[in-house]
């Protein structure tokens, strides 16, 4: 029964991580001291990394830049794709990295304050780096949904219109 409430409890925190033990405890028939040990275990074996906001940056006139950037690289013996990664999400500008199947081998997401910058961070740090061998670099232009979120004002009724 635990390790079915441990599960419950992070999909309820990942849709949002405000959620009290208390609220918790209550929705899934636990305890509040229960559920809070529960995700004090989850938080100590790194199982719950951090508690972060849907944001929706075009609201707040953000000028950033994301790139979605695809990597191909070579990988290295006895690490594979490990090592590369590594370096590639040490960088500041990195958001995330993640081992794709497909025709890239890493997708890089980075955020920039111009398109300039995502240029130098791509042709000055990560082209230069060994092993890698070509980069794809795509621009954000628009979130539609993130996180399972949906970014649209249009919050009215969503029905079709059905006319006789």
């Amino acid at each position: 029964m635990e390790i079915e409430n441990r599960d419950v409890i992070l999909r309820l925190l990942h849709q949002n991580g405000r959620l009290s033990a208390e609220t918790i405890a209550s929705m899934i028939g636990e305890t509040p001291e229960n559920v809070s040990q529960m995700i004090k275990e989850m938080e100590d074996e790194h199982i719950i990394l951090r508690y972060s906001a849907t944001i929706n940056w075009e609201k707040v006139k953000s000028e950033r830049v994301t790139a979605v950037i695809d990597v191909k690289v070579t990988p290295q013996r006895e690490v594979g794709f490990d090592a590369i990664a590594e370096r590639i999400y040490r960088f500041s500008e990195v958001k995330s990295v993640a081992l794709m199947s497909g025709a890239y081998d890493l997708q890089v997401v980075i955020e920039g304050d111009d398109i300039r910058e995502i240029a130098r961070f791509v042709s000055e740090r990560l082209s230069t780096i060994d092993h890698v061998i070509s980069t794809t670099t795509h621009f954000l232009l628009k979130t539609y949904k993130s996180d399972g979120v949906i970014f649209d004002d249009n919050e009215g009724d969503r029905r079709l219109v059905v006319t006789p």
